[in-house]
């Protein structure tokens, strides 16, 4: 992990603990940066390598950590996704023990589908919630879930998230990309990096008495996929296929796939950065796909050739 990235970030008080329910792809990057920050930490995974620091949690099967590797626990984040019956799986297994925590913050990673089509229109967090996906409906029964249990709980709506190993550059680079114009389309982004340590933040202006129970956690600058696409290309230094008009290329998709262009929304992040004044790392997808070659490309560096 950078060190630009750790010193950017500050550990939480003494006597904190932290815990990680599903160690994924945002939920494993804050646990390295709290373990790097010296922030005593235990996350879980349903089925994690048997030299892996992880606990496994596995709702499905009812496999949970002993009640003891989880006591003490102050500082709570829940990345899990619902059901398939729109329930949290998180307190059906765990929410009696929750309550007995002596927690000072809880986050719950949602989805800012809950805010539904806009026809490319902003929202914040002050408009009420009207997702038209099922997966999006499930997410706000969920955090209805977690709002009735009167914990201190904070809603983290995030949209895409990408990374190093998980961005545009994948797709570009495998060469079988057909990139879709779908004109006034806009979807919105966040870093990996940005999630973690906005979480991280979040957590320090929640002890300062800046609590509000939903943020939108986003990049500043939503954008068509297609300038997305475009803009991995030119990093890449390679030709990017003509791209095809949605009303064309829609025939060919699959239901999820449609889904996904069904809505069309601009997520303000206001609160985040103004309220609660957190300072992106990767402000556009720009500073932030600029990342993930730099990334890829040290790491390819790194990995042995393999044998003729």
């Amino acid at each position: 992990m950078h060190d630009s990235f750790v010193n950017r970030c500050q550990p939480l008080p003494a006597g904190s603990k932290l815990c990680i329910l599903g160690a994924g792809f945002s939920g494993s990057r804050l646990a390295s940066l709290a373990s790097a920050l010296q922030i005593p930490v235990i996350s879980t995974r349903r089925k994690p390598s048997p030299d892996s620091e992880h606990l496994a949690f596995d709702t499905a099967t009812g496999q949970a950590p002993d009640r003891r590797q989880l006591e003490g626990i102050t500082h709570l984040l829940n990345t899990i996704p619902p059901d398939r019956d729109g329930n949290d799986p998180v307190l059906k297994t765990l929410g009696d023990q929750i309550q007995q925590w002596p927690l000072r913050w809880v986050g719950y990673l949602s989805t800012t589908g809950v805010y539904g089509n806009t026809d490319g229109a902003w929202v914040c967090e002050d408009d009420p919630p009207e997702p038209t996906q099922d997966r999006s409906r499930r997410r706000l029964a969920c955090e209805q879930e977690w709002q009735a249990r009167g914990l201190p709980l904070q809603i983290l709506r995030l949209p895409g998230i990408y990374g190093p190993g998980r961005s545009a550059l994948a797709a570009v680079k495998a060469g079988t990309l057909q990139p879709v114009d779908k004109p006034g389309q806009m979807f919105c982004r966040i870093h990996v990096d940005d999630v973690a340590a906005a979480c991280l933040h979040l957590m320090h202006r929640s002890a300062q008495g800046q609590h509000p129970e939903i943020v939108n956690v986003c990049d500043d600058e939503p954008a068509a996929s297609v300038s997305v696409h475009r803009y991995a290309a030119s990093l890449l230094n390679c030709e990017l296929p003509q791209p095809k008009p949605f009303t064309e290329a829609e025939a060919s998709m699959s239901a999820m796939a449609r889904s996904f262009w069904a809505d069309n929304r601009r997520v303000s992040n206001q609160r985040l950065r103004q309220d609660l004044g957190y300072e992106l790392i990767y402000p556009t997808y720009r500073s932030g796909l600029a990342q993930c070659l730099e990334i890829e490309t040290l790491t390819e560096s790194r990995t042995p050739s393999s044998p003729a």
